[in-house]
């Protein structure tokens, strides 16, 4: 399938579980299209760019380690994606890939994630902490920061600034998380 005729499919994708998941299933399939779903979420200010991370974010769930070849074309360019409806999917992409790196069971994750990229996702997340983002996307923001957090002894002072600055004046979702992560650091 060609570029431009993925894109087309991509119309079809909308935000019931169903949809996104025989996408999914699409990909999981033909892997082969995952460069170019990436290429479709990386038209940053294209209406179905978020229509292709919700496809990557469902294969992730269940494919991440398939995705890991793909990390170095999606991860250097999270800092390109401002659709709110494109960064909720890719901020749980980061959320997998640290569940993963930290998690008790094993994974291709622990050994293939490399330092710069680890530093790529810890940037990005920090970045959706301190703009005006969704909670979703700072939800699943502090949760990775928290994980890397175990890592990097640095990141846990810095996180703890900005939960207990933002706290007063989000929403009560994120008090809700934000009091959780707060506990645990």
């Amino acid at each position: 399938m060609t570029t431009q005729a993925l894109y087309k499919e991509l119309n079809y994708v909308n935000h019931s579980r169903e949809k996104r998941q025989f996408y999914a299933n699409l990909v999981i399939s033909q892997p082969e299209l995952l460069p170019q779903l990436i290429e479709i979420l990386l038209m940053v200010n294209d209406k179905i760019s978020p229509r292709a991370a919700w496809v990557i974010e469902f294969f992730c769930n269940d494919n991440l380690e398939k995705f890991i070849p793909y990390l170095n074309d999606f991860l250097p360019n999270l800092k390109h994606i401002k659709l709110d409806s494109a960064l909720r999917p890719c901020a749980k992409i980061c959320e997998y890939i640290a569940k993963a790196y930290f998690g008790k069971e094993e994974s291709k994750v622990k050994t293939l994630l490399t330092n710069t990229q680890k530093e790529i996702i810890i940037e990005a997340c920090f970045d959706w902490m301190i703009t005006e983002q969704k909670v979703a996307v700072k939800a699943y923001a502090m949760h990775t920061l928290f994980l890397f957090g175990k890592e990097f002894d640095w990141i846990y002072p810095e996180l703890r600034i900005i939960l207990e600055r933002d706290f007063s004046t989000q929403s009560a979702a994120f008090k809700a998380r934000a009091r959780h992560i707060l506990k645990k650091i």
